[in-house]
C-alpha cells in the first residue's frame, strides 16, 4: 500500500459556513475523515502547511509547500495538496519550477462546493487525487480536479461554479480519472532524482492593459519590481498612443526583466504579426511566452530571476521547456 503525505492549505474544501460567508474552518485531518474511502487505498498523515482562503496563498506559501515536500520527500510515495481553487493554477505552476522532475506525483486538488453542501465535489475530488496520486505511473506536478489530469504549469481556472472548473491551456489533459481507472493521454517519463529550486525571487508583477490605460502603472512596477508579465491584446504588443514603448525601453535597460503575453485565453502571443507587435519584438529586450499561461510565466520568470539577473541566460531559462510550459522551443 502506499504512502501518501496529505497536505492542507484551506481553500472551499475546507470550508465552514460563517457570518461572513465561507471561510476555510477544517483541519487536513478533519477534511480526509469526510473521505473514509482513501483508507482502503492509502496510508495516510496529514500536515496543515496554513488554512487559508486561496485569494489570500501567496507565493511565500508555495515556498512553504515546496519545503514540506523536500522535508518529507524520502518517506512518502506521493503527495495529495488541498487547495482553494480560486489561486490553485498559481500554486501549481510555482510548484512545478519549486520541485522540478519529480518522479513521484505531487497533486493539487480542491473543490467548487463545502463538504457542508448538498451538491459537494469534495468526496469526488479527493478520491480521484488519491486514485491517481497511487498509482505506479503518476509523476511530476498536477492538478487533478472532476476526473481530469492537467499538467501543473498549463492549468487555468475557466469556471466560477461549475464543477469542471480547470481547463489545460494549449495542451492537452495529461489523463482521465475514471472511477478507479485512470486513461492516460500522456505518459510522465520522470526519472532520477527531483530537483527542488532554493526559492523564487517574489518581486514580479503581472499587468493587464486596457483601452487607454495610462503609462503610469507601468512606469511604477517597472520602478519597483524586478520583473514584470504585460498581458497585451491579441497577439501581443504594445499601443502607441502612450509612452508604453520607451517605458518598457527604459526598464530592460535598466535590467528589468519584461515577458510579453495576450489576453486571449488559448493560442497565446505571436508579436511578429502586427506591427504593435513586431517593433517590440524586433527593438526591446523583452521575453514572448508564446503559448505557456500567464499564471506560468509570472511563476517561471520568479524563478528564474532567483538564479540569475543576465537577460541572457534569463532567456535561455525562459524558452527551457520544464513539464510542458511551452510548445514554441
Amino acid at each position: 500500500m502506499k504512502k501518501i503525505l496529505h497536505i492542507g492549505t484551506g481553500g472551499t474544501i475546507a470550508a465552514i459556513l460563517s457570518d461572513e460567508g465561507y471561510v476555510p474552518g477544517i483541519t487536513s485531518k478533519e477534511l480526509l475523515s469526510h473521505v473514509p474511502e482513501i483508507k482502503s487505498m492509502s496510508e495516510t498523515d496529514s500536515i496543515q502547511v496554513c488554512n487559508l482562503d486561496s485569494t489570500n496563498i501567496t507565493p511565500e506559501h508555495w515556498i512553504q509547500v515546496a519545503d514540506a515536500i523536500r522535508d518529507n520527500y524520502d518517506m512518502y510515495d506521493g503527495f495529495v495538496i488541498t487547495h482553494g481553487t480560486d489561486t490553485m493554477a498559481y500554486t501549481s505552476a510555482g510548484l512545478s519550477y519549486l520541485i522540478q522532475n519529480s518522479p513521484k506525483p505531487i497533486v493539487l486538488t480542491g473543490a467548487q462546493q463545502p463538504y457542508g453542501s448538498a451538491q459537494t465535489d469534495v468526496t469526488r475530488n479527493i478520491t480521484d487525487a488519491f486514485t491517481y496520486v497511487c498509482n505506479d505511473d503518476s509523476a511530476g506536478v498536477r492538478i487533478v480536479f472532476s476526473g481530469r489530469v492537467i499538467a501543473g504549469t498549463r492549468a487555468r481556472k475557466n469556471y466560477t461554479r461549475s464543477f469542471a472548473a480547470f481547463g489545460s491551456v494549449n495542451f492537452p489533459a495529461v489523463a482521465e480519472v475514471q472511477g478507479s481507472k485512470i486513461i492516460r493521454f500522456i505518459h510522465d517519463n520522470n526519472s532520477g532524482n527531483p530537483v527542488f529550486a532554493d526559492g523564487l525571487n517574489t518581486n514580479v508583477g503581472l499587468v493587464k492593459l486596457a483601452p487607454g490605460l495610462g503609462g503610469e502603472i507601468l512606469e511604477y512596477i517597472t520602478e519597483h519590481y524586478d520583473g514584470l508579465v504585460v498581458e497585451s491584446f491579441g497577439t501581443g504588443g504594445l499601443p502607441e498612443y502612450s509612452d508604453y514603448f520607451n517605458l518598457i525601453k527604459k526598464a530592460a535597460d535598466n535590467g528589468k526583466h519584461i515577458v510579453m503575453t495576450t489576453q486571449v485565453p488559448n493560442e497565446g502571443s505571436d508579436l511578429t504579426v502586427y506591427k504593435p507587435g513586431s517593433i517590440v519584438k524586433n527593438s526591446l529586450q523583452v521575453l514572448e511566452a508564446h503559448d505557456m499561461t500567464s499564471e506560468t510565466a509570472f511563476a517561471k520568470l520568479m524563478w528564474i530571476l532567483n538564479i540569475t539577473s543576465d537577460f541572457n541566460k534569463a532567456k535561455d531559462l525562459f524558452y527551457t521547456n520544464i513539464d510542458h510550459d511551452i510548445l514554441y522551443v
